[in-house]
């Protein structure tokens, strides 16, 4: 799959760039002054690619948490960036690359946007997501959500070393935006989790058209990527769930799946 544009709000635009097997880095330009932030650069190559092709040029990176396929890329795009790119990212040390530790209540200037920044721990102690809430022209809101591995469509992120109860406080914490928040997640995981949703669930008429829709839309060879939390809502077992051990108990459903 090429790089695709997902989203756009007067002169800012939000690129996917697919890498590895079911990633996707996320690219975040202002078009006027071809600025590129970047999400996530697992992969060096996916992202000068897109750089180069379209006449961008790199400005900053978000990093949500450490694992490689999210910052893998980071250092061999430092060696070609301008001095001191600023690379935003947890305030644990664990991602070496990062030079403006950034915390829960900070906020990231991305091209004139402001990026509010929440910890969200659960797949990963330190994990991060980024929020840009703008306006476009004709005055109408919209909201872009950057949250990594911890909210996927239909799904979550694992929990390699936080507890339910964290990830559980996470999803609730980014389900406070409005139904039409465009989720920018990091994986194209959502058939996978719709056929586990739809086998926990089997009553679910929202959960069953939903996957007829994602199966469709995989079918054309497209991103069902981003979603939005009005669609979440509405099928996502694991940001739906009413407390943590509800939530606990469909975690490991879908562990053992």
């Amino acid at each position: 799959m090429e790089s695709f544009k997902s989203s756009q709000v007067s002169n800012w635009s939000v690129y996917g760039i697919p890498a590895f097997q079911d990633n996707y880095l996320w690219a975040i330009v202002h078009e006027p002054s071809k600025a590129c932030m970047v999400v996530d650069p697992g992969c060096s190559k996916s992202v000068q690619d897109f750089l180069d092709s379209r006449g961008y040029h790199l400005s900053g990176i978000l990093v949500t948490h450490h694992h490689m396929d999210h910052i893998g890329g980071i250092d061999a795009l430092l060696s070609k960036a301008a001095k001191d790119l600023p690379v935003y990212g947890p305030a644990s040390g664990r991602v070496a690359q990062v030079n403006r530790p950034v915390r829960e209540g900070n906020a990231v200037d991305v091209h004139c946007l402001t990026a509010r920044v929440f910890e969200v721990p659960g797949h990963t102690v330190d994990h991060l997501a980024y929020v840009i809430e703008l306006k476009d022209t004709m005055n109408s809101e919209e909201v872009w959500m950057f949250p990594g591995d911890t909210l996927f469509s239909g799904g979550c992120g694992r929990l390699f070393e936080g507890s339910a109860e964290q990830m559980f406080e996470s999803l609730q914490k980014l389900n406070q935006f409005p139904a039409n928040t465009r989720v920018f997640c990091a994986h194209e995981y959502t058939e996978s989790n719709l056929r586990f949703a739809r086998a926990y669930s089997p009553d679910s008429k929202n959960i069953e058209a939903r996957e007829i829709e994602v199966r469709r839309i995989r079918e054309q060879g497209l991103s069902t990527i981003p979603t939005t939390l009005g669609v979440e809502r509405l099928s996502n077992l694991f940001i739906n769930a009413t407390n943590p051990i509800e939530f606990k108990q469909i975690r490991t459903a879908k562990d053992n799946f």
